[in-house]
């Protein structure tokens, strides 16, 4: 029986997937599409291993072939002494993954925008990914050029009252500091009724950060699943990002099994990066 394109990088995925199961010896798969240099580097989303360690999400990191890791404070709480910082940062940096960002950190005081920019620069992280309350834009602009950090804002889809749509963050802060840009999470934007791919082309003089993932559909009610099994087109966002030459990083943001989310996580990863080998 002959496969679909898009079956056969299903397929890819779920061996991928298999081959982190106990008792299977194909790991090595893995490491080896690790080494393959893809346009666009893979990272993750801490909050994917919320109920885990910060060890197992470093673990399962490099196990399935990610790269760049964006931590979220279930792994490193902002309340967290620099001796604390420094030493998780260290343990990132000795299993060979890149530090690359924060959150999704809220911020809804003066207090805590300042906070979030110390633990910034304290791990010596380039981005934040956050959701600072509109009335705080202003010192969030002022701490952009202060530290020299980027503050990538992320959209939380339909309920969301503050920013659900890459529109409604680009109009808050389009008269800010370049350093305030989007985080665009494609599966809330296509959850709004947006095209993540045209949304990426509109900032993407602002887009510093992407939250990749799949959703069953473009309501409010859908939930998100294994990347490649839903319904956003992910090789038309995939191209777009290589057409602008998006420099960011793509933190796939798995949240269908929290209590055992790396089989679905490695799917999604074999599937996008198969995806990626199929563009060119």
């Amino acid at each position: 029986m002959s496969l679909s394109r898009k079956d056969f990088m299903k397929v890819a995925g779920i061996g991928l997937a298999a081959g982190l199961l106990p008792g299977t010896t194909t790991t090595a798969f893995a490491q080896t599409a690790s080494a393959k240099s893809l346009p666009i580097p893979l990272g993750l989303a801490s909050y994917t291993m919320h109920k885990f360690s910060l060890d197992d999400t470093i673990k399962y990191s490099k196990k399935i072939g990610l790269t760049h890791l964006a931590l979220k404070d279930v792994h490193l709480p902002l309340t967290s002494t620099p001796e604390q910082i420094n030493e998780a940062v260290a343990k990132v940096k000795a299993a060979g993954l890149t530090l690359y960002g924060a959150g999704v950190i809220y911020m809804k005081s003066e207090d805590e925008v300042k906070r979030a920019f110390n633990y910034a620069k304290q791990m010596g992280i380039q981005t934040i990914i956050g959701v600072p309350n509109y009335e705080l834009l202003p010192l969030v602009d002022k701490l952009v050029k202060e530290h020299n950090i980027k503050l990538a804002i992320h959209n939380h889809g339909p309920g969301d009252k503050v920013y659900p749509s890459p529109d409604t963050v680009y109009e808050r802060i389009k008269s800010f500091d370049k350093r305030i840009g989007l985080c665009i999470d494609i599966g809330h934007t296509v959850r709004i009724g947006q095209d993540p791919a045209k949304m990426a082309q509109k900032y993407a003089d602002r887009l510093y950060d992407v939250h990749l993932k799949d959703v069953t559909g473009t309501t409010a009610k859908d939930t998100p699943l294994e990347i490649g099994r839903g319904v956003i087109d992910i090789p038309q966002f995939l191209r777009t990002l290589m057409k602008i030459k998006y420099q960011g990083v793509l933190g796939l943001e798995y949240e269908k099994d929290a209590n055992d989310p790396v089989p679905g996580l490695a799917e999604s990863v074999g599937y996008t990066r198969g995806i990626f080998r199929m563009l060119g």
